[in-house]
């Protein structure tokens, strides 16, 4: 382990000082490369898949882990987008001149070593890797074992990149050990890594969280909750919960529970429970949409469970304030919307709500880097300090000062 982090860390003083056409060029090789090796990465992809339906994983989480022609190509595109943003690093975030006479100026630079651990999803690898090699980082990429496979591929066509440049394949490596005590010895290592972004289960944010001595962005999980208020469009919100939940139900910025005010409750639920049908969703509710619809009691459990699959939780509340507190108290941060035509209700809500992401009238499925504008995204981050939602090029970047003088002394 030393020694691959010691790589690392020399890897970091070489891609801290590459211009930016140069990590574009370099960039859109590794596209390029992705898009030349579809066949391979997919066919190592099917022995994860294959592997994942022996070990009866969820239909959702099969999902994530798929990648098909389509998908490498999305994969490849996402490069390209980052590609194309503007640096983030060099960025002079402010500046003015003392009274003695210093200029200063603060700039953005690179965060430096970045461990990034994930689950599921092998894209993650791609994108996770542009992205901080457009931001000047390096990235130690740890992925879930039911990805092994899918994971290993991407992660060699973008090194042998790198190596075709005559740049050290650490700038993106994978954890040469994966087991949990792998993680457990990368999450303390401060000497090397400057920071560790877990992404995943409750149970992997929980460990890093309470383990590491590298600080520690999270992106948690995503219970996340849309609000129907009485002055809702009935069409507009049947439509944008049926996005919400049922476009992906696997991933963190996925519907979990609906909140429904119960002054249209009898009037919408008939026809939100015939939209869902379709689906094949499963609706839990709680006593009063019981009495309303035919659906399977709702617990406490469910109104605190991130489901990941097509389930979903139905709670009748009285206002928007009660909507507030029961997000204020199952909510985990990461998304929740409002869908009214009330504008003061709408403010109310927006302003209230302590989440990344705060939606009027559109599904929390959009909380996503690429529809951010961000080409990609590191994850969504839980935190509030020091990013919060999509983490993009920007906020893989710290900052120092400058200070330019004149033979100043201080007195």
């Amino acid at each position: 382990m030393e020694a691959f982090l010691n790589d690392a860390k020399i890897a970091k003083g070489v891609i801290s000082t590459l211009g930016g056409d140069i990590k574009n060029k370099i960039l859109h090789q590794m596209a390029d490369a992705l898009e030349s090796s579809c066949e391979f990465i997919i066919k190592q992809n099917d022995k994860d898949m294959k592997a994942g339906e022996e070990n009866n994983l969820s239909s959702a989480l099969m999902d994530r882990l798929l990648l098909n022609e389509t998908r490498v190509k999305g994969m490849a595109t996402a490069i390209r987008e980052i590609s194309a943003l503007k640096d983030p690093v060099g960025r002079i975030l402010d500046g003015w001149t003392t009274d003695t006479g210093l200029n200063i100026q603060k700039v953005s630079v690179p965060i430096g070593v970045i461990g990034i651990i994930y689950e599921s999803r092998p894209n993650v690898t791609s994108d996770t890797a542009a992205l901080c090699f457009k931001s000047g980082n390096v990235c130690i990429l740890k992925g879930g074992k039911e990805a092994e496979n899918s994971n290993i591929a991407i992660a060699k066509i973008l090194q042998d990149v790198l190596i075709n440049n005559n740049l050290p394949k650490g700038i993106v490596s994978l954890l040469p050990d994966s087991s949990r005590e792998g993680v457990a010895n990368l999450i303390v290592q401060d000497e090397y890594v400057d920071l560790i972004i877990p992404r995943g289960g409750e149970a992997l944010i929980k460990f890093v969280s309470k383990n590491a001595s590298v600080p520690v962005v999270k992106h948690d999980k995503g219970l996340c909750h849309t609000y129907i208020q009485a002055d809702a469009n009935f069409q507009k919100a049947i439509a944008v919960c049926i996005n919400a939940k049922c476009r992906r139900a696997g991933i963190c910025g996925a519907m979990e529970t609906l909140l429904v005010d119960e002054k249209i409750a009898s009037e919408i639920l008939p026809k939100l429970q015939v939209a869902f049908k379709k689906y094949d969703t499963e609706l839990r509710g709680c006593e009063k949409t019981q009495s309303i619809i035919d659906v399977s009691l709702a617990t406490d459990e469910d109104f605190d469970t991130e489901y990941l699959d097509n389930i979903l939780s139905i709670k009748i509340v009285k206002d928007t304030n009660e909507a507030i507190e029961h997000i204020g108290l199952y909510g985990s941060g990461h998304s929740d919307a409002i869908i009214t035509e009330n504008y003061t209700e709408a403010e109310l809500f927006l302003n209230s709500i302590d989440s990344a992401c705060v939606y009027l009238n559109a599904s929390t499925q959009f909380t996503d880097g690429g529809e951010f504008g961000f080409g990609a995204e590191v994850g969504i981050s839980t935190n509030k300090l020091h990013a919060r939602g999509p983490m993009g090029l920007n906020e893989l970047t710290t900052y120092k000062f400058k200070i330019l003088g004149n033979g100043q002394v201080r007195g």
